[in-house]
């Protein structure tokens, strides 16, 4: 079984580099240099007039990760237009001094109450991770949780991620993401500790963080995530 490969991507050439390289499902962000920050709306429309594969767009206004004051009905707004534009997901998350701000990501996705979520990064600065899982899981929009699987080796990181498919369940799925490159990507396939896995760096051209998506670079990606066990 080939492991789930979804791709940053920040532009048309981006998503369609991704595209022929063999990417599964794309994030749309602006700002990659920032963690990803919401993109604009005709971007978004453009990559998918130009893909078919599915689409998670970013719904952040800032490089933290608590929601600044004023910034709830830009939020709003955007989680609202890109789910009428027919996106697979968005991709949010809050948190402060290590705790889960559930709160928030309900008041963003209530424009867009249909609308799936992927609980990104911010579930990486909890102090509990593992023990939000299932407030993460009751949220109803919350289908997928990005994370590192926190510091150490990728056979701890592959360890930890283990334990959080485990108390995810069928109901939301895990994503390896943050500092993912070839070699934690082919020991997470081997191990099996997830089913998809989310990259940044290590599919644009000589791994620049602002290069542009490499065909060759997810190409090769994609072959490493066909290594997944059965």
């Amino acid at each position: 079984m080939s492991l789930l490969l979804e791709v940053i991507v920040q532009t048309v050439a981006d998503a369609r580099a991704a595209t022929d390289g063999g990417a599964d499902r794309l994030e749309v962000v602006r700002a990659i240099h920032d963690g990803g920050l919401t993109p604009l709306l005709s971007t978004v429309r453009a990559i998918a007039a130009e893909t078919s594969l599915p689409l998670r767009v970013m719904v952040r206004e800032n490089a933290g990760y608590e929601l600044a004051p004023g910034e709830l009905p830009a939020l709003r707004r955007a989680a609202a237009e890109f789910a009428e534009a027919g996106v697979d997901g968005l991709v949010i998350g809050f948190a402060r001094s290590g705790e889960a701000l559930l709160e928030d990501v309900e008041r963003v996705v209530e424009s867009a109450p249909h609308v799936h979520v992927t609980f990104h990064r911010a579930f990486d600065a909890l102090t509990d991770p593992l023990g939000t899982i299932p407030r993460l899981s009751g949220l109803r929009n919350v289908d997928h949780i990005l994370t590192s699987g926190g510091d150490g080796s990728a056979e701890a990181r592959c360890e930890r991620l283990s334990q959080y498919v485990k108390s995810a369940g069928p109901g939301v799925a895990i994503i390896a993401g943050g500092g993912v490159d070839e070699e934690s990507l082919s020991l997470f396939a081997r191990a099996g500790c997830v089913r998809e896995v989310h990259v940044g760096r290590a599919a644009r051209e000589g791994g620049e963080p602002d290069g542009p998506v490499s065909a060759a670079r997810v190409r090769r990606l994609k072959q490493l995530t066909n290594t997944a066990r059965p």
